[in-house]
């Protein structure tokens, strides 16, 4: 039976924000990716979260970023190597905290925004983040896109490479994800989101935005939190996944 992941990205808020409804996605996906202060989040919402996803028995992943609260994580940034290793271990072990007060721990870690695209081709940047993994735990697994130096990295330093998959976000044909500035770089259609998770849980492919088909094999699909109505499409993703006989459950 075919197995996949379903990741959302929660505690996206800051203070009295809040962006993702954190408590009602919790009820669906399997693996959560917790903001962990850099482009948002703070010790309270990462504490509450935490502990929402050890009562409901979901995976807790280090979402780690550039610094960068004012643009959500979202702008491009020269960061030293040296500097964004230390950030991303600093990240995590604080997120390791809450994780470990509620129960669990810190299971994975994923990229997010800026930083999610730019480690697919720049190898020092990449590196960084492996480092910077590393050096908080050299056992955890790293999220990340199929085919770039981010999973190549991790790979050659004895992480745990998981590949994932977008299915409300365009491919280019090269298998990468269409820029968000882009016209057509969310899909919104719900009917379509839902078809797309199927063929990439069942059949590692997805329609590219020029129409070609292109494979895109992955154990973990990420499901936005942070667009309207994504609660109740993460529901329908999962159910049509389980009735297609698609066993969902965490990689992690």
């Amino acid at each position: 039976m075919t197995a996949i992941d379903l990741n959302a990205d929660l505690g996206e808020g800051f203070g009295r924000w809040r962006l993702t409804d954190d408590e009602a996605l919790l009820s669906v996906v399997t693996s959560a990716n917790v903001a962990c202060g850099f482009h948002a989040g703070d010790a309270a919402t990462m504490r509450r979260v935490c502990e929402l996803a050890a009562e409901r028995g979901v995976t807790i992943g280090a979402q780690v970023s550039y610094r960068d609260l004012a643009g959500f994580g979202r702008r491009a940034m020269d960061v030293p190597p040296a500097e964004l290793a230390a950030e991303v271990a600093y990240q995590i072990g604080a997120l390791e905290v809450f994780a470990r007060a509620a129960g669990a721990r810190v299971a994975y870690v994923k990229p997010h925004g800026a930083l999610y695209n730019r480690v697919v081709h720049d190898t020092g940047q990449a590196r960084a983040v492996i480092d910077g993994v590393r050096l908080a735990d050299p056992s955890l697994p790293v999220l990340g896109l199929p085919g770039s130096r981010l999973l190549e990295l991790a790979a050659e330093a004895g992480l745990p490479a998981v590949p994932e998959a977008f299915a409300d976000r365009a491919y280019t044909d090269e298998g990468t994800l269409v820029p968000r500035g882009r016209e057509g770089a969310v899909v919104t259609d719900p009917d379509t989101v839902v078809e797309r998770s199927l063929s990439l849980a069942r059949s590692g492919a997805v329609i590219a935005q020029s129409g070609a088909r292109i494979p895109v094999r992955a154990r973990s699909l990420c499901l936005h939190g942070d667009t309207p109505g994504a609660v109740d499409l993460a529901r329908r993703v999962r159910e049509r996944l389980v009735a297609a006989g698609v066993r969902v459950e965490a990689f992690a």
